[in-house]
């Protein structure tokens, strides 16, 4: 039998993000949030006269190419001194650098999770499966010269499913 998440209160929380604001919810919910496809961990471009995101397919030195997840979550400002670290309170700022199908980004906007966001799937794979993370897509900012980025722009990571 599955377990439910409980919430801080030791109550279930079920799709406590239909319920609550991005403002109230525990540390613990805003973090269950995060999808795990790694996208936001791609360095992006923008165009200086348009300010338009571009995604290319080259990832943080800390993200691991094969779970989209960061080696070192605690430590990464340590490390990347210009990681953002996303809170209710910075993300109007950085929304345009977060791909289409962030939740985080999604429910800033009124819309619903995608039905393979783990939250909603019950599974932490669902969302590898489905094609929207960058698992085996990517190279390391290591092995890349800044120059050779523009080169490096992808579509896929940028893409709405809904648009």
């Amino acid at each position: 039998m599955a377990r439910r998440p409980k919430s801080d209160l030791g109550l279930p929380d079920e799709r406590f993000w239909e319920t609550k604001t991005l403002d109230d919810m525990s540390r613990a919910q805003w973090e269950r949030l995060c999808d795990g496809c790694g996208k936001c961990c791609l360095l992006k471009l923008e165009d200086a006269d348009t300010s338009e995101t571009y995604f290319t397919d080259v990832a943080c030195k800390l993200l691991d190419p094969e779970t989209c997840r960061c080696s070192d979550y605690a430590r990464r400002k340590m490390f990347v001194p210009d990681c953002i670290v996303l809170t209710p309170e910075t993300l109007e700022q950085v929304a345009h650098w977060l791909p289409p199908t962030c939740a985080y980004r999604l429910l800033s906007e009124g819309r619903p999770l995608y039905d393979w966001h783990p939250l909603i799937s019950g599974d932490p794979d669902s969302v590898h499966r489905s094609g929207a993370s960058c698992a085996h897509r990517v190279i390391s900012e290591e092995a890349i010269a800044d120059e050779d980025l523009p080169e490096r722009i992808v579509d896929w990571a940028n893409i709405d499913p809904d648009a």
